[in-house]
């Protein structure tokens, strides 16, 4: 049986999730912006003297030179580019969020090595501004979710109809129908969410952040849980980590 040949490739990326592999290898699994979602294997970084072991871990945005592999590729460097983990876990609220960002960003994310340059994008911003602290992380990571959702193909209807498109706005809410819906479509068990909701959910997509942040808590705890349906609909089991955000 012929071997694979291997060959050598260059991509920056972030570090979504770990796992260990025999008693020093870890495999890791990295969004990059060029090939997409690779799982690749990195030797020897859980040995105390490994090199780039500490660059290898989530949160982590690197440029990594790799080795394609029958299986998995092989990481041979690894430089950081920026590492957001320090910024993020001395936050707990930033921790907790920004854990769902990285689980929602790998479910997405299904194919691997098929590109996809938005989410990456999405990725590293949401990152860098649960890091930088400035605005509030439920916020941060809804804006995301919301955003994920639309380069997935599953934007939200938060203005016309899901079903019919008619002009909105419309007063209920169907999470199996994709959002707003008009009388004569609304399906049985549809809400009613405040309409100041449904324009901070419209702000969050857009990213009109002096609109999000001028919301009152009432509001975002009840986007928030609209998010969440929305997604775990779409993804048809939930995610580990959202049940886990610190929304306080």
């Amino acid at each position: 049986m012929s071997s694979v040949p291997q060959s050598l490739y260059r991509d920056e990326g972030i570090v979504l999730r770990t796992q260990k592999l025999g008693e020093a290898d870890r495999i890791i699994t990295v969004l990059t912006r060029r090939t997409g979602k690779v799982r690749a294997v990195a030797k020897g970084v859980r040995r105390t003297k490994s090199k780039f072991g500490a660059r290898l871990e989530p949160f982590s945005h690197v440029d990594l030179q790799l080795y394609t592999g029958r299986n998995l590729d092989i990481v041979s460097q690894a430089e950081s580019i920026r590492a957001y983990g320090p910024g993020i876990a001395g936050d707990y609220r930033a921790y907790t969020a920004g854990t769902a960002v990285l689980e929602t960003a790998d479910r997405l994310t299904a194919e691997e090595k098929e590109p996809s340059l938005r989410m990456f994008l999405l990725v590293v911003g949401a990152l860098r501004t649960l890091a930088e602290g400035e605005k509030p992380p439920t916020l941060v990571l809804d804006a995301f979710l919301l955003r994920a959702m639309s380069v997935a193909g599953w934007e939200p209807a938060l203005g016309d109809c899901a079903r019919c498109g008619e002009a909105g706005p419309h007063r209920h809410f169907s999470v199996p129908a994709g959002g707003s819906v008009c009388p004569s479509c609304r399906p049985t068990g549809s809400s009613m969410p405040s309409p100041v909701t449904i324009e901070l959910m419209e702000a969050l997509l857009s990213g009109d952040w002096a609109r999000a942040e001028a919301s009152q808590g009432t509001n975002r705890r009840e986007g928030s849980g609209l998010v969440a349906a929305l997604l775990q609909w779409h993804l048809e089991r939930g995610l580990r980590s959202l049940p886990l955000v610190d929304r306080t």
